[in-house]
C-alpha cells in the first residue's frame, strides 16, 4: 500500500483555533427535531467517533457541517469558516465520504477521480498525479481503465475513500465508509484511515461498528436524540457513573495480581471458570447510555 506522504494536517486548521466549534446546534424536520442543542469540539489533527442508535442525529449533523443543509439554531465553525455562509471556500478544504457510494457507474476508475478531482479544483499534471495516486491507495490501478459498475463493493467503498482526498483536505467526515464490505477491503481502509490521520489531516467518523471507533478514533461522542449523552476516550466514558452501575454490584477485580489469585482460588477448590476484570467495552457502554430498545425507524430526514 502506498502512503500518501503530503497530507498538509493540522498546521492550517490550528491557525484558526479548532477544527470544529459548535454551540447549540439545532435542526428540525416538520415536527422531527433531528438536533436539539448540540455542543461540539474538535480540535485540529483529532479523529473523533461519532456513535449514535438510528434517529441520533449523527448524519444530519454531519451534512450541516459539510455545508449540504443549514442549521436552524446555533453556532457553527469549521475551519475558521461558517458552513452556511463559507460553503463554497470550506469545500475545498473538506472531504466527504458519505453512507451512499458516490460515483457515476458508468465511468471508468480513472475517470471517476479525474471528474472528482476537478471539482475539488486540481488541474494538469497535480490532477494526473492525485488521479495515479488514488488508484494506487485504493488498490486499483490494474483495473483504472473498468467501469466502475463492474467493481464489487469494496472496490467502490475503496474507490469512493480516495475520491474525496484527492485534493488533500485537511478535515474529512466519514459517514460509515465500510459498510457492507469484506474483511480484506475493510481492513484497506481503515489502513488508509490511519494513514490520513497519522498525517495531521482531522477525521470525523460515523459508524455502528464499535470496533471501528475503537482503532480508529482518539476520542468518541456518543449522541441520541439530538444530543450529546456524553464524550471522551474510551477510558474517560468507562468511568462514567451510568456505566459503572451498568456492570453490576459484585466483586471486580481489575490488576493483574488479582485475578491471577482469584484463579489459583478457584483451582484449589476444584472450579474450572474464567476469571476475567469487569471492564466495559465499547458496546457495553454504547448500550448503557441509550439502552437496548430497539430503533427500526430512523427520526432523521431520510437521504
Amino acid at each position: 500500500m502506498q502512503v500518501d506522504p503530503t497530507q498538509r494536517g493540522a498546521s492550517e486548521a490550528g491557525a484558526a483555533g479548532n477544527a470544529i466549534e459548535v454551540s447549540g446546534l439545532e435542526k428540525a424536520f416538520g415536527d422531527v427535531e433531528a438536533v436539539r442543542g448540540l455542543d461540539l469540539v474538535v480540535r485540529p489533527g483529532e479523529s473523533l467517533g461519532l456513535l449514535g442508535p438510528n434517529g441520533a442525529g449523527k448524519t444530519t449533523t454531519l451534512r450541516i457541517l459539510s455545508t449540504l443543509l443549514k442549521a436552524d439554531a446555533g453556532q457553527v465553525s469549521v475551519l475558521g469558516l461558517d458552513p452556511a455562509q463559507d460553503g463554497a471556500a470550506l469545500r475545498k478544504r473538506i472531504g466527504v465520504v458519505p453512507q451512499d457510494i458516490a460515483l457515476y457507474q458508468g465511468l471508468r476508475a480513472e475517470e471517476n477521480l479525474a471528474f472528482f478531482g476537478e471539482l475539488s479544483g486540481l488541474r494538469g499534471a497535480r490532477l494526473r498525479e492525485r488521479v495515479q495516486w488514488g488508484l494506487e491507495a485504493a488498490g486499483l490501478t490494474e483495473r483504472r481503465r473498468s467501469l466502475v459498475s463492474e467493481f464489487s463493493g469494496g472496490m467502490k467503498r475503496r474507490l469512493n475513500l480516495v475520491a474525496a482526498l484527492l485534493h488533500e483536505p485537511e478535515l474529512v467526515f466519514l459517514d460509515e465508509p465500510t459498510a457492507g464490505v469484506d474483511p480484506q477491503s475493510r481492513n484497506h481502509l481503515f489502513e488508509q484511515v490511519e494513514a490520513i490521520h497519522r498525517g495531521g489531516t482531522t477525521l470525523v467518523y460515523t459508524t455502528h461498528a464499535m470496533g471501528e471507533v475503537e482503532r480508529l478514533c482518539d476520542r468518541i461522542m456518543i449522541m441520541d436524540r439530538g444530543r450529546c449523552l456524553a464524550e471522551g476516550s474510551l477510558e474517560v466514558l468507562r468511568d462514567l457513573e451510568e456505566v459503572r452501575a451498568g456492570l453490576g454490584s459484585g466483586l471486580q477485580l481489575t490488576s493483574e495480581a488479582d485475578l491471577e489469585g482469584a484463579a489459583a482460588l478457584l483451582r484449589e477448590h476444584g472450579f474450572d471458570a474464567e476469571v476475567r476484570g469487569a471492564s466495559a467495552d465499547l458496546e457495553t457502554i454504547f448500550l448503557a447510555l441509550t439502552g437496548r430498545a430497539l430503533r427500526d425507524e430512523s427520526q432523521e430526514i431520510p437521504s
